[in-house]
């Protein structure tokens, strides 16, 4: 019998057949095995280096610059904007104009129509073909054989004419020489102008009608209107030709239609409207479409992070249940054979070993079940059924803690819903676990089912009357490795969250301080 050295007294002994040589720990590399190594060393042997002095000519690192988070939503919103103003105000401005020109160009047409007709039917009245080359008094009505008479008289018919025309200003005749042989001002009849260049034009090209828009023209001598206009006035040009083709005098007509002003302002207005409009529902589209695509964006950055957790938990776990397996079963198995003893504060001290060493063994395992990917074929799932092996599992649970249970099968008991029947019954015994320890001192657990119809499916509604949580507790609840248990690992609650949004369902999870909590559990249907 050899003494085994580390518990109190020195008192107890190994069996012959457990030798020193026979029971070794594993050598660790790692940086923590080294440090030991060196600490336990004896004074007389060297203690080896474990970093080398980095030389003058070493260059450290620079720590990485900080990533600053990308606003989608916000650059979305400004970048938009800033393209959709100047798009909606050049839209709006070209339509406006597009609508204010053809309504004129209708007006001046309606117009020149008006003194065609007028022409044309005082020239059928005296046998004329065409009344155009008679509105010059100087013309030589003899030629056509016509009596200057009756010409006259047919060409005051046609002056009496242009002088109803609505909204007019001022209306004049001019001969090819730039002679006003009439007009509604009679101061004007008999002047001649030379620099006024529409009116060239309108002779020079044989257009229906040569229009002019004269809001902010500069006045001419033969400006002098009848009646002043309030806003602006529109100049038009109706060329007359005569039966060779040829522009022989131009009736220029200023206006002032306030009708058509006012129908031309309600358009302008109702194109500028359409355009904002048209713009607002562009924006909003886009915008939703942004926003789907930042959340969609959001959850995936979230599924990445917990994938990496995940990994990095695997890693962790497969590095802890490799390196840590072997010695805690040599620790525990040392700790049952020092329990064996006569001694009660070595007993103690080994049962306190053995209890250590179990909650490390179910971090490893906790942590391998967390690291493994969650697997398995949807399929019809009887929720009744697994609930009612699992709450006869824990039974005697419940009398040792002093949980009263209070569930009644209904009629939602023969819904079966989407999953896998080892996740379900792994979430369930998470949520039944969890309750139990959450009331030490008893309490009552009250499971419901019921149907629902938005989202379409069944809810299992757990509710506890135990310790509760508070909202930091909450927020903090499916955070993986985040517990606020003594002996807990924080992976309990995330699993849930995977295990029931892997099948198309989610929990909820709401609780009070000193009141309680309440998990939802929504299965599809």
């Amino acid at each position: 019998m050899k003494p085994l050295a580390g518990l109190p007294g020195d008192r107890l002994s190994f069996p012959t057949g457990l030798r020193r040589g026979r029971w070794r720990w594993p050598r660790f590399a790692s940086t923590a095995a080294t440090s030991q190594a060196i600490e336990t060393a004896p004074p007389s042997q060297p203690v080896p280096a474990v970093a080398p002095v980095p030389s003058a000519n070493t260059k450290e690192p620079r720590p990485a610059a900080p990533v600053r988070p990308f606003n989608l939503l916000r650059w979305f919103s400004i970048a938009s904007l800033a393209a959709l103003l100047p798009v909606a105000a050049v839209t709006g401005t070209v339509l406006s104009h597009f609508v204010t020109q053809q309504a004129l160009q209708r007006d001046a047409l309606l117009t020149a129509q008006f003194i065609y007709n007028c022409l044309g039917v005082e020239a059928a009245q005296i046998g004329a073909v065409s009344l155009v080359p008679f509105l010059d008094p100087r013309g030589d009505t003899w030629s056509a054989g016509l009596s200057p008479k009756v010409v006259a008289q047919a060409r005051s018919e046609v002056y009496e004419h242009l002088e109803t025309l609505p909204d007019v200003l001022l209306t004049s005749v001019y001969a090819r020489d730039g002679k006003i042989v009439w007009s509604t001002n009679r101061d004007l009849i008999g002047t001649f102008t030379h620099e006024n260049e529409e009116l060239r034009e309108a002779f020079a090209s044989k257009m229906d009608v040569a229009k002019h828009h004269a809001g902010n023209m500069s006045e001419r001598s033969e400006q002098r209107f009848v009646v002043e206009p309030r806003e602006f006035f529109i100049e038009n040009y109706v060329p007359l030709t005569d039966p060779k083709g040829e522009v022989v005098a131009v009736v220029e007509v200023y206006k002032e239609p306030r009708h058509l002003m006012d129908s031309i302002r309600a358009g302008q207005l109702l194109v500028w409207m359409t355009t904002l409009a048209g713009g607002v529902v562009i924006y909003l589209g886009l915008f939703s479409i942004v926003r789907r695509g930042s959340r969609v964006l959001q959850q995936q950055q979230k599924q990445l992070l917990e994938a990496q957790s995940q990994v990095f938990a695997g890693e962790m776990a497969t590095a802890l249940a490799h390196s840590l397996r072997n010695p805690l079963a040599s620790v525990r198995s040392s700790a049952e054979l020092a329990a064996c003893t006569d001694d009660l504060p070595v007993r103690k001290n080994a049962q306190d070993i053995i209890t250590q060493v179990d909650f490390l063994s179910q971090w490893v395992r906790e942590l391998l079940l967390y690291s493994r990917p969650i697997m398995g074929e949807t399929e019809p799932v009887d929720l009744c059924a697994i609930l009612d092996t699992l709450l006869a599992s824990f039974a005697p649970t419940f009398d040792r803690s002093g949980v009263r249970l209070h569930w009644e099968r209904g009629e939602v008991c023969g819904t079966q819903v989407q999953g896998n029947t080892s996740l379900v019954r792994q979430a369930l015994h998470s949520v039944i676990s969890n309750a139990v320890e959450a009331m030490p001192r008893g309490g009552d657990l009250r499971i419901e089912m019921r149907k629902v119809k938005n989202p379409d499916g069944v809810d299992l509604v757990f509710s506890d009357s135990g310790v509760g949580m508070t909202e930091q507790q909450l927020e903090t609840a499916f955070r993986p490795f985040h517990t606020t248990k003594s002996h807990g690992l924080g992976v309990g609650l995330p699993m849930l969250k995977r295990a029931m949004e892997r099948f198309g369902g989610f929990v909820a999870l709401s609780s009070e301080p000193n009141v309680g909590t309440q998990v939802r559990l929504h299965f599809k249907g």
